[in-house]
């Protein structure tokens, strides 16, 4: 009996099923898929930008109608950096959080050099070098390492009975340096910021509570010789403590910036009709935005920008109580710290509560090294809420139906 010779097609069909069996396709991630968590960190991290370019087009329009001949200068570069930033966020996204922490490690190194380019070959703002001038564009690496200083904290804490004496002096070595040479530009605040980040994630980690301890005492006998040697940051404390003292000097940033709050009252003056923005209020746009908040929207308006901010710490919270790992876990304990303890610190100093500092308010202060910043921590808590739920595979997307119409069933990854 002669076998029939089979057909190209149906070779084809048997190399193809034998593929698919080999390698199955994971279906993509829809947004019906996502975590509630997830979901609403996404829409919530889009309201805050859209109010940050909102409030900062009120704050600037002023200033750069005079310095630059048009109002909207501030605002159409911010709109820029917003587009690239959300890029960068999408990018955090889509993908998997074991390759940011592949890319931690070199990332910290290379900010730590880039950070001692500054203190060479640096551009010096009010005494401080802390950015590299790359033709058209500031590069502030101080701001871009924050994240990575996240993920790298996640992957040292994570793993701290495991891993050998060697990887932690060399790590806590680099943490160190790292530290250092932000306070030698100087920068005190984002100094203390980035150690703070570590100090709780390290907390949340159960390191030692006595080794904890002391290394806080040892963060808090640095930052009080920094300020002893360095003195603009002893005149600000100094003003801090009673800045009607010399109001027209060195208390003239606070002073004017209560003048601006208490001004708001109940309800405030009004979107676009803050009075002290008006060549009264410095750093308007960067430092002392939430002044110029507080005086447009009033009392009501700053508890609610403070309710938001609590209502994104819990949402983060519950993110990292709902990670598998303990990995996930610390990086959305770091990316939530680091986004709303930063909002919190720059309005206790327009407020008066702590002493002056550099700290922008994130996705509202102008500047394009804070947004990118701030948008990939933002993705990188997404996506540890996504891959919560066991969805590391998973890429992000419209599904793709199966032959008979009806899409595979989205089972999580164990």
């Amino acid at each position: 009996m002669t076998r029939r010779p089979r057909s190209p097609a149906h070779s084809r069909s048997k190399t193809q099923l034998s593929v698919a069996e080999d390698s199955p396709a994971q279906p993509a991630l829809t947004w019906a898929d996502w975590p509630a968590e997830a979901r609403l960190l996404l829409v919530m991290v889009g309201i805050w930008c859209l109010a940050g370019l909102l409030i900062l087009g009120s704050a600037s329009w002023w200033v750069a109608a005079r310095e630059n001949g048009d109002p909207a200068f501030y605002l159409k570069r911010q709109a820029i950096w917003m587009v690239a930033s959300w890029g960068l966020l999408w990018l955090a996204m889509r993908t998997s959080l074991r390759r940011w922490l592949r890319l931690a490690g070199p990332a910290v190194v290379i900010g730590c050099v880039l950070i001692a380019a500054t203190l060479v070959v640096g551009s010096t703002v009010n005494g401080a070098s802390r950015w590299l001038v790359l033709g058209p564009i500031q590069i502030q690496p101080s701001e871009l390492v924050k994240p990575f200083v996240v993920l790298q904290g996640a992957a040292l804490f994570a793993h701290w009975k495991r891993i050998g004496l060697d990887q932690k002096v060399l790590w806590l070595g680099t943490f160190g340096a790292l530290l250092l040479l932000i306070l030698k530009q100087p920068n005190l605040s984002t100094a203390a910021l980035s150690g703070l980040l570590l100090w709780f994630m390290a907390l949340a980690a159960g390191l030692p509570l006595f080794a904890l301890l002391g290394t806080a005492a040892a963060g808090a006998a640095l930052g009080a010789g920094s300020i002893m040697i360095n003195e603009y940051q002893r005149l600000r404390v100094v003003s801090f403590l009673n800045p009607w003292r010399d109001a027209q000097g060195d208390g003239y940033q606070l002073v004017q910036s209560l003048l601006a709050i208490g001004s708001g009252g109940v309800l405030g003056e009004g979107f676009g009709l803050s009075t002290q923005k008006l060549q009264y209020l410095p750093i308007q746009s960067t430092d002392f935005i939430f002044a110029v908040f507080a005086e447009e929207f009033g009392y009501v308006g700053s508890v609610v920008l403070l309710l938001f901010l609590v209502l994104f710490g819990f949402v983060g919270l519950r993110v990292a109580l709902g990670c598998r790992s303990n990995q996930q876990r610390l990086v959305a304990i770091g990316a939530t710290t680091l986004l709303v303890g930063q909002s919190i610190l720059n309005i206790a100093v327009a407020s008066g509560s702590m002493p002056t500092t550099g700290l922008p308010l994130p996705m509202i202060s102008y500047g394009g090294n804070s947004l990118l910043a701030s948008l990939l921590s933002a993705g990188l808590l997404i996506r540890c809420s996504l891959e919560s739920r066991g969805w590391e595979s998973r890429p992000l997307g419209r599904r793709r139906a199966s032959s008979d119409g009806a899409g595979p069933n989205p089972a999580p990854i164990g």
